[in-house]
């Protein structure tokens, strides 16, 4: 899903261990939470990844702590080279 959208008829096929009440349960959950945007082209509803609430929460709560591991690998390097 996260390259293209695709149809919730396509996304019953994918995930083949669930019934399609199941899995239309959860993307009505994650359209609540807005990270599925749906369009509806005649019967088929497609659904569309919507990046921005999960860049926001990449840049609050995991960035700091990516950009700190990254410098203390850097000073790790840094006194192993030494």
């Amino acid at each position: 899903m996260k390259d293209d959208p695709h149809t919730t008829g396509a996304l019953c096929a994918r995930f083949e261990d669930f019934d399609r009440c199941t899995v239309m349960q959860h993307l009505k959950v994650l359209e609540k939470a807005d990270l599925i945007i749906v369009h509806r082209r005649g019967r088929e509803r497609w659904n569309h990844l919507n990046p921005l609430p999960i860049k926001a929460i990449h840049d609050r709560f995991i960035g700091p702590h990516a950009a700190d591991a990254v410098a203390r690998l850097g000073r790790l390097k840094e006194e192993l080279e030494r």
